[in-house]
């Protein structure tokens, strides 16, 4: 929004610059930073943005299940072996539902959401949570016209539905803004369908860009101040210009009314999904085939790594583009197709938005200096097919032996651990069988059955690897060892302090 060349002077005029004067030097007056006036009023922009904005409501049939005996509300207490307890034992299991020889009752729940209108024909986009499991969608426009809806298409992971109506005459639309370009600060009006009132506006500002709230593995939440309520879910969130900058879908509070903490999902993320979703019906992202976890502070150091940025593989897809780019575990990502990656959460978004079949560049930390592979992105499977087993290989065992400098003591993988432990018969690695108490293993939460894999990113097949590595660390005077852990859960990069124990000579 440009402001008046009348109001831009005043608010310079107005202006004060601080002068710092020191002898010898030349006064220079610092650069103070003007806020632009507030709109005298949202009136105008609300009114030509209103009709695009629809209520959702969508509704499906539960059918009740029948209760089994003993459960429902609880009978009354009666003495053990009075007649009354079997009286109303047998009153109560009869009068259950479905219990009376008649089939249990359906009951009809309902929702209520937003939407808003991108093409004049009468695709309508929205929270994949305002329609989840709907047998029946009903868009209402501002009018009051009440349209049945068709779902085109859903995304679950980013929670993002197009629908479609035939309305008998076009309809008022909106268009996507570059959510980029919105900054912390900027206004923004959001519009909605709160409690189910119909259409209401409500405005703020951007609070904070990149919020991740761990809805899924895509969080990069826009925070607005702009209120937002139970029932605003799906509306759009519009900057000065009119155009979508976001897409209204969660909130914070404890009491379920707004708190001034509402989360939106960017328009550059939900324009690129309904895209997909219109022209296959499924939403395509790129899939690089790795698992990962954050570089900590104490990995860092353990790599020779400056600063704990990227993201650490923990594991590789067999097969996948990851693997076919030989990358490993224990490579840190820190660029991936030009794209810096600062930390975990942010490489899923990174690849989901990269073009599936396109080969990228992909920087990586490895053996203390920065390799650059490339890799050809594949459409990510769905997530059944995601969960593959781990590839593996058998490991001929040396004897047992203690590491009392991390407070180990480790074995090699052989029938009896793996029948003690329940290991699968192709892990390879090392065991631990044994935890020091307040070690610096116990620190990290290891515990016996856990199979240690990698020692400073290198396969350990044996218990004398793993303590031959451990010396070399120690060697380097580094502050930790950094190990591949595969426990119940998966598996983790896990670094171990050796600073608490360099006097002592490893078991």
């Amino acid at each position: 929004m440009r402001l008046p060349v009348s109001i831009v002077l005043r608010a310079v005029l107005m202006g004060s610059a601080a002068v710092l004067a020191v002898p010898g030097m030349v006064a220079v007056p610092s650069a103070p930073a003007y806020a632009r006036s507030a709109p005298e009023s949202f009136a105008d922009l609300a009114e030509k943005l209103l009709p695009a904005v629809v209520n959702i409501s969508s509704s499906q049939v539960i059918q009740a299940k029948s209760e089994k005996p003993g459960s429902g509300p609880e009978m009354p207490l009666f003495p053990p072996g009075s007649p009354f307890e079997q009286f109303f034992k047998d009153f109560m299991n009869r009068n259950r539902p479905g219990n009376r020889g008649e089939p249990a009752p359906e009951r009809r729940a309902q929702s209520l959401g937003s939407g808003f209108i991108i093409d004049p024909s009468g695709y309508v986009v929205t929270n994949n949570h305002v329609i989840d499991g709907a047998d029946e969608i009903t868009v209402t426009l501002q009018d009051g016209t009440s349209l049945k809806a068709t779902l085109v298409g859903r995304d679950e992971s980013g929670d993002i539905a197009l629908l479609q109506v035939k309305p008998d005459k076009p309809l008022p639309s909106v268009s996507f803004g570059d959510s980029d370009k919105a900054r912390v600060g900027d206004w923004v009006i959001a519009i909605g369908n709160p409690f189910g009132l119909g259409g209401s506006v409500t405005a703020g500002i951007v609070s904070a860009r990149g919020r991740n709230i761990h809805q899924g593995p895509y969080d990069d939440f826009m925070q607005t101040d702009a209120a937002i309520n139970q029932g605003n879910s799906g509306g759009p969130l519009f900057n000065m210009d009119g155009e979508v900058v976001g897409m209204n879908t969660a909130i914070y509070s404890r009491s379920g009314g707004s708190i001034g903490i509402g989360f939106s999902i960017p328009s550059k993320m939900v324009k690129n999904i309904v895209a997909q979703l219109r022209e296959v019906g499924h939403p395509v992202r790129g899939w690089l085939g790795v698992r990962i976890q954050q570089v900590t502070p104490d990995i860092a150091e353990s790599v020779g790594l400056k600063e704990p940025n990227g993201a650490m593989i923990a594991g590789v897809n067999d097969g996948g583009p990851a693997d076919k780019a030989k990358i490993r575990n224990g490579d840190i990502v820190l660029k991936f197709n030009g794209r810096d990656v600062k930390d975990m959460p942010a490489l899923p978004r990174i690849v989901a938005e990269s073009e599936v079949g396109k080969q990228v560049p992909i920087v990586l930390w490895r053996d203390g200096k920065e390799v650059i592979v490339q890799a050809t992105l594949a459409e990510k499977p769905s997530d059944a097919a995601l969960a593959a087993g781990d590839t593996g290989g058998k490991s001929e065992g040396a004897k047992p032996l203690e590491l009392a400098v991390l407070g180990l003591k480790i074995s090699p993988i052989g029938a009896d651990t793996k029948d003690k432990y329940q290991i699968a018969d192709d892990q390879k690695g090392v065991v631990i069988v044994e935890v020091a108490p307040n070690s610096a293993a116990a620190e990290r939460g290891l515990k016996p059955g856990d199979v240690i894999v990698e020692v400073q990113q290198g396969e350990v097949a044996t218990p004398d690897d793993v303590r031959k590595r451990v010396e070399d660390v120690r060697k380097e005077n580094r502050k930790s060892v950094l190990m591949l852990v595969q426990r119940r859960d998966g598996l983790q990069w896990v670094p171990l302090s050796l600073s608490a124990a360099k006097d002592k000579k490893p078991g």
